[in-house]
């Protein structure tokens, strides 16, 4: 894995683990560039990709995503049709990403957790695209990408110092994990993305691994993730760009209206 064309231009997120003479850990999840944008004003003018998912509710599995994009001191525009999505097999709750959620849940609010069933709600950085294909198949991508390989783990013991970080089990001598998501073995994982959720540092039990990645079927939930058909993904992962700073956000509908002003979000439909 070559390193610096991985990771030159990322920030530390969901952290990839590789051995290049040595094991290390390398910040490898999205290209980020500029200084985070304040709570107040969490979409800052440098991202000018914008990928929207909403639900109906918070325990909702099924959503719509939208895809927006802007220039330079312009409003935002949607990009293609919206594509059929689905979330965590329990719904969404607030997670750890570019706004703060601790300022953000209100009383009775879900709070995403590790194994809770949960996909992230909030604004989040994306990081490396990964997949089966091997990267020299994939000229066009635009996104960092990680081929994985048998020996990739996502790691999700709560006990681990390598917890929410990508790894290749083979560098380690002595794992200090127990649990973890193998890659390769998961035909979902195909094609991929990954969410900084919980990234910057982990948090243990704040939720880890979390991904955009295809769908088992559209009345499917994941674990925590989010997930659509493979076509509509290929599409969405050909289509964003790093230079561009793209965000994720996610939530419910009656949240995403509270935060439209707030957070100067592009206008989505009703449910």
């Amino acid at each position: 894995m070559n390193v610096a064309k991985l990771c030159g231009m990322q920030r530390v997120a969901l952290r990839v683990s590789t051995a290049i003479g040595a094991t290390a850990l390398i910040a490898c999840a999205g290209a980020h560039v500029a200084s985070a944008p304040t709570p107040e004003h969490a979409i800052g003018a440098s991202t000018r990709q914008l990928i929207v998912v909403v639900t109906s509710d918070w325990d909702a599995v099924n959503g719509t995503l939208y895809r927006f994009q802007r220039a330079a001191g312009r409003p935002w525009q949607s990009v293609g049709q919206p594509y059929a999505i689905v979330v965590g097999k329990t719904g969404i709750g607030w997670g750890v990403g570019v706004a703060d959620w601790r300022t953000e849940a209100t009383a009775g609010e879900p709070v995403k957790r590790e194994g809770d069933g949960r996909a992230p709600a909030g604004i989040f950085r994306l990081g490396t695209a990964f997949g089966f294909a091997p990267a020299d198949s994939l000229s066009a991508l635009r996104l960092p990408y990680l081929a994985l390989t048998g020996s990739t783990e996502c790691v999700d013991d709560t006990r681990s110092s390598h917890y929410n970080t990508l790894v290749d089990r083979g560098a380690f001598a002595a794992p200090d994990w127990s649990s973890a998501e193998h890659m390769r073995g998961i035909k979902e994982y195909q094609l991929g993305i990954v969410v900084e959720h919980n990234a910057d540092p982990p948090v243990p039990g704040r939720g880890s691994c979390i991904f955009v990645h295809i769908w088992d079927g559209p009345d499917v939930g994941t674990a925590g993730c989010t997930a659509m058909p493979s076509g509509n993904l290929t599409e969405l992962v050909g289509w964003l760009d790093p230079a561009d700073e793209p965000l994720l956000v996610q939530l419910p509908q009656s949240e995403y209206r509270r935060h439209e002003e707030l957070w100067a979000l592009p206008a989505v439909p009703g449910p």
